[in-house]
């Protein structure tokens, strides 16, 4: 039993609430927790209980405990749109032991996420856990953005109310997301394939990778040519590199091999002079703390990572990692943030550690901001270490692999941030020859700042490099004209880091929505990823041109933008969140009852192909999969023979004559190859054309209304014949 002293138990006797807080561990003598801290994640237990101590009780709530209904829609539209809200599947024990633990304390301190998201979980926390009914508790909110002691114990000692009008942005996300997703996937269900969904955000990043892929297939290459001059140096094997630039009065561009060769033989004999030489100096800014965004396009292009590897092993460095020596530790502050605003202390450290680290030349003078787009994210800091003196050397062996590449691009962009710019010496130089004239550059880092730490790929400077000083008058020595042909290029595809970088600057989505967003989209098979690339499958064009059909409003860029503002004003409390949803749902409402008739005369019935089932002797009829196209028996469920769906376009292999069929990568990307493949290797991304080059023999391939050679040094192009009525 447990033995106190004779003053002990009177004061238990004159005040039962104090054996919360007098009670003992008869060994140990420790203090009995009376004050409950809920966090999100398990992860953070450890970590905050460490900073807290024995009479703070740390439990995770494992995310949301509640949710609208998977059954329904979740709200009454005749009752003023009040969500319905139940507890999650799988949450029942985790409420039960929650409930056990409010009990014990008289504080309950609500620790969840400090973004919107984290504000609705702890106000769903505060009904399902009844705190707000609870007259013998007090119940306060704090947030912290980085786990570490000092930001833990500064929440404690700042505790608020539950912010309303965060909690109300979020619920009106997630009643808007929950209208388009149950209203409009039931239709391509019903017309495309089960399983399939439409999502508020998810439409529109497709709708970005559809339009992206139009205008690559749109794209008519146009020729160029670059002409460079190659001068030899005075005590040097290194040649100067000039590039043509035109004549004094305008830059030419030199389009067709006639005008190139009309510009060669005016420069056939002539003396290449140097006209003007200026030198200079040009610095190279350091870069700004990254954001959600550039963390995820970085990391991306630096590391390989998807938007989704990123963003999980964020999370693992801000919850807390086991350092050699110093126990669990947060190591980088909160990842989901559109703000590129520094703490003051932070910065005051990291200037702190470049001036002894480098010397007080390398401290930046002016802080390096970027205007924040959203509001709500604006009280969150960039992403930074949360110890600037914690480098990534120290914690190397503490990390794994993945986790030591990430938390060293952070720490390197940050310390960065707060160092001078890179200053290079330049030089420029004219040089006539005739009437023309080509431009040679050249520079030198003469201070390298910041690139001291942090190096992108864009930094690394190539080029000239002047061994002996020019002046005007020079006659510089030509080793070699270089005229090389091109052809302009379409717009590149969208990886996951440019799209990340394309929906934050059209305003779609928030730091929290591009990673899920792109998953689910690939998940669905709507989109493919082939070397970094998404390229938009046959069931994702299904998909768009529905969506495009029938809810033109919904895959609408501006719309969407527009909606994002909306609950951003809803968070700072100018907008009434029910507001929103009265004027979106009824439009929504009478869209799906508008492309329910429209889809209803749409019957697709099942393709009936001439391919043989060999099973049981039925024509094999043509369905959509998860990969897109396949033949199956009609037969099904007592036959149920498949194969792969070879769709013919009626034009012959230049190969071996066979036909050429439409094909799908193992990633579900089309291309055009021959049936007689293995045998044949034959293959293009574009369509073949049955015509052949008048100019090299090359077989032809269509783009948009033009027909292109196929062997890129031709350059051929000439407009598809519009087909007559008796064609």
């Amino acid at each position: 039993g447990l033995c106190v002293s004779h003053s002990e138990s009177l004061l238990w006797k004159k005040d039962l609430k104090a054996v919360r807080t007098v009670l003992r561990d008869p060994v140990l003598g420790v203090v009995m927790a009376n004050n409950l801290v809920i966090v999100e994640s398990p992860a953070k237990v450890k970590t905050i209980k460490k900073f807290l101590g024995s009479t703070y009780e740390v439990d995770a709530s494992n995310g949301h405990v509640r949710d609208l209904p998977k059954s329904s829609l979740g709200f009454d539209a005749e009752h003023d749109y009040e969500p319905k809200y139940i507890t999650i599947r799988g949450k029942g024990d985790i409420l039960a032991k929650l409930r056990k633990e409010v009990k014990k304390a008289d504080k309950i301190y609500l620790a969840t996420d400090p973004d919107r998201e984290g504000e609705a979980i702890s106000w769903h926390l505060m009904k399902a856990l009844k705190l707000d009914e609870a007259k013998d508790k007090k119940v306060y909110r704090i947030s912290f953005n980085e786990i570490t002691k000092n930001a833990v114990k500064a929440s404690l000692k700042a505790p608020r109310t539950i912010d309303m009008h965060l909690v109300d942005a979020q619920q009106t996300r997630r009643m808007l997301d929950r209208m388009v997703g149950y209203r409009i996937s039931p239709l391509l269900w019903a017309k495309v394939k089960r399983g399939l969904s439409a999502g508020r955000v998810q439409s529109v990043a497709l709708r970005m990778i559809c339009d992206r892929e139009a205008e690559i297939e749109a794209f008519i290459p146009e020729e160029y040519w670059n002409l460079e001059a190659d001068f030899s140096q005075k005590g040097s094997k290194k040649t100067l590199n000039a590039k043509f630039y035109g004549t004094r009065d305008e830059k030419i561009a030199i389009h067709k091999k006639e005008e190139l060769d009309r510009i060669l033989a005016e420069l056939e004999g002539k003396d290449y002079v140097v006209e003007d030489v200026k030198y200079g100096e040009r610095s190279k800014k350091p870069p700004i703390p990254f954001t959600t965004s550039t963390l995820q396009q970085e990391a991306s292009k630096v590391l390989n990572f998807s938007t989704q590897k990123t963003m999980r092993i964020a999370q693992q460095l801000y919850e807390g990692v086991d350092v050699k020596g110093q126990g669990t530790v947060g190591l980088i502050t909160y990842l989901r943030t559109d703000s590129t605003r520094i703490a003051d202390e932070a910065d005051a450290a990291a200037r702190a550690y470049v001036e002894h680290t480098f010397g007080a030349d390398y401290v930046l003078q002016q802080d390096q901001t970027k205007k924040s787009t959203g509001k709500i994210q604006d009280a969150h800091e960039a992403i930074r270490p949360t110890d600037i003196t914690r480098t990534p050397t120290m914690v190397k062996d503490s990390l794994q692999r993945d986790q030591f590449r990430l938390y060293q691009l952070i720490w390197k962009r940050f310390t960065a941030s707060r160092m001078q710019p890179a200053v290079y010496t330049t030089t420029s130089v004219k040089v006539m020859a005739g009437n023309y004239i080509f431009t040679l550059s050249a520079s030198k880092l003469s201070f390298d700042g910041f690139m001291s730490v942090y190096v992108q790929e864009d930094d690394k400077e190539t080029g000239n490099a002047l061994l002996g000083k020019l002046e005007a008058g020079d006659v510089l020595t030509l080793s070699e004209l270089k005229p090389s042909q091109h052809f302009t290029q379409p717009p590149a595809h969208y990886t996951e880091a440019s799209l990340v970088k394309a929906m934050e600057e059209q305003g779609i989505g928030r730091p929290s929505t591009y990673a899920p967003t792109i998953t689910t989209i690939l998940a669905r098979r709507y989109v493919t990823k082939e070397n970094k690339n998404l390229y938009v499958t046959e069931l994702g064009e299904a998909v768009n041109g529905i969506m495009k059909k029938c809810f033109p409003s919904i895959v609408d860029l501006s719309f969407t933008a527009n909606m994002e503002l909306l609950l951003d004003k809803v968070a700072d409390g100018t907008v009434k969140w029910k507001t929103i949803i009265e004027n979106f749902y009824p439009d929504l409402d009478q869209a799906v009852a508008t492309a329910e008739k429209t889809l209803e005369s749409v019957k697709i019935a099942d393709e009936v192909s001439d391919v043989i089932c060999d099973v049981c002797g039925r024509n094999m009829v043509v369905k959509y999969g998860p990969h897109g196209k396949f033949l199956a028996c009609p037969g099904f469920p007592e036959c149920k023979n498949t194969k792969p769906y070879l769709e013919k376009i009626g034009v012959a292999c230049p190969k071996c004559g066979k036909d050429i069929v439409i094909k799908k990568t193992k990633k579900g990307r089309r291309y055009y190859g021959c049936e007689n493949n293995p045998e044949c290797d034959f293959m293009s991304w574009q369509k073949p054309s049955a015509e052949r080059c008048p100019k090299c023999g090359s077989y032809m391939v269509e783009k948009g209304s033009k027909l292109l050679c196929s062997n890129e040094q031709c350059g051929y192009t000439t407009k598809i014949k519009e087909k007559q009525p008796n064609d």
